[in-house]
Protein backbone atom coordinates (compact mmCIF):
# COMPACT_ATOMS: atom_id res chain seq x y z
CA UNK A 1 0.00 0.00 0.00
CA UNK A 2 1.41 3.58 -0.78
CA UNK A 3 -0.24 5.86 1.73
CA UNK A 4 -0.16 9.54 1.52
CA UNK A 5 -1.56 11.75 3.58
CA UNK A 6 -3.13 15.11 2.07
CA UNK A 7 -3.91 18.30 3.76
CA UNK A 8 -6.65 21.27 2.75
CA UNK A 9 -6.32 24.30 5.15
CA UNK A 10 -8.05 27.32 3.99
CA UNK A 11 -10.87 29.76 3.92
CA UNK A 12 -14.37 27.51 3.73
CA UNK A 13 -16.32 27.97 0.64
CA UNK A 14 -18.83 25.46 -1.08
CA UNK A 15 -17.36 22.70 -3.18
CA UNK A 16 -13.72 21.84 -1.27
CA UNK A 17 -14.74 18.44 -0.15
CA UNK A 18 -15.83 18.28 -3.45
CA UNK A 19 -13.63 19.09 -6.10
CA UNK A 20 -10.78 17.02 -4.12
CA UNK A 21 -12.70 14.43 -3.92
CA UNK A 22 -13.63 13.98 -7.44
CA UNK A 23 -9.82 13.96 -8.47
CA UNK A 24 -9.35 12.09 -6.05
CA UNK A 25 -11.88 9.44 -7.60
CA UNK A 26 -10.87 10.13 -11.27
CA UNK A 27 -7.32 8.86 -10.44
CA UNK A 28 -8.06 5.63 -8.57
CA UNK A 29 -6.90 6.93 -5.24
CA UNK A 30 -8.59 5.68 -2.44
CA UNK A 31 -9.66 7.31 0.73
CA UNK A 32 -8.86 5.23 3.94
CA UNK A 33 -9.94 7.64 6.71
CA UNK A 34 -10.91 11.60 6.09
CA UNK A 35 -11.11 14.29 9.06
CA UNK A 36 -12.20 17.71 8.64
CA UNK A 37 -13.49 20.88 10.84
CA UNK A 38 -14.68 24.17 10.10
CA UNK A 39 -13.32 26.45 12.78
CA UNK A 40 -14.53 30.11 12.68
CA UNK A 41 -15.00 30.01 8.91
CA UNK A 42 -11.66 28.42 8.51
CA UNK A 43 -11.80 24.91 6.56
CA UNK A 44 -9.17 22.03 7.60
CA UNK A 45 -9.10 18.44 6.02
CA UNK A 46 -6.84 16.01 6.64
CA UNK A 47 -7.18 12.31 4.93
CA UNK A 48 -5.36 8.90 4.98
CA UNK A 49 -5.23 7.78 0.85
CA UNK A 50 -3.77 4.88 -0.77
CA UNK A 51 -2.10 5.82 -4.19
CA UNK A 52 -1.76 1.67 -4.86
CA UNK A 53 -3.94 1.30 -8.06
CA UNK A 54 -2.99 5.29 -9.38
CA UNK A 55 -1.68 5.65 -12.63
CA UNK A 56 -0.19 9.04 -12.00
CA UNK A 57 3.44 9.04 -9.73
CA UNK A 58 3.16 10.87 -6.36
CA UNK A 59 4.69 14.23 -7.72
CA UNK A 60 1.78 14.57 -10.42
CA UNK A 61 -0.27 14.16 -7.96
CA UNK A 62 1.05 16.48 -5.51
CA UNK A 63 1.43 19.07 -8.28
CA UNK A 64 -2.18 18.64 -9.49
CA UNK A 65 -3.92 18.73 -6.32
CA UNK A 66 -1.82 21.79 -5.46
CA UNK A 67 -3.20 23.11 -7.97
CA UNK A 68 -6.59 22.57 -7.78
CA UNK A 69 -5.87 23.95 -4.45
CA UNK A 70 -5.24 27.34 -5.79
CA UNK A 71 -8.15 27.29 -8.11
CA UNK A 72 -10.43 27.35 -5.00
CA UNK A 73 -8.14 29.13 -2.81
CA UNK A 74 -7.19 26.70 -0.32
CA UNK A 75 -3.54 25.08 0.24
CA UNK A 76 -3.48 21.14 -0.43
CA UNK A 77 -0.50 19.50 0.56
CA UNK A 78 0.77 15.67 -0.03
CA UNK A 79 2.94 13.95 1.71
CA UNK A 80 4.08 10.43 1.90
CA UNK A 81 3.46 8.17 4.97
CA UNK A 82 7.06 7.40 5.62
CA UNK A 83 8.22 11.40 5.63
CA UNK A 84 4.71 12.40 7.81
CA UNK A 85 5.71 9.49 10.20
CA UNK A 86 9.54 10.55 10.32
CA UNK A 87 8.53 13.98 10.84
CA UNK A 88 6.30 13.85 13.29
CA UNK A 89 8.24 11.19 15.79
CA UNK A 90 9.14 12.31 19.44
Amino acid sequence: MKKTIITVVGKDTVGIIAKVCTYLANNRINILDISQTIVDGFFNMMMIVDLSAAEKEFDNVSDELEQIGQEIGVIVKCQREEIFDSMHRI
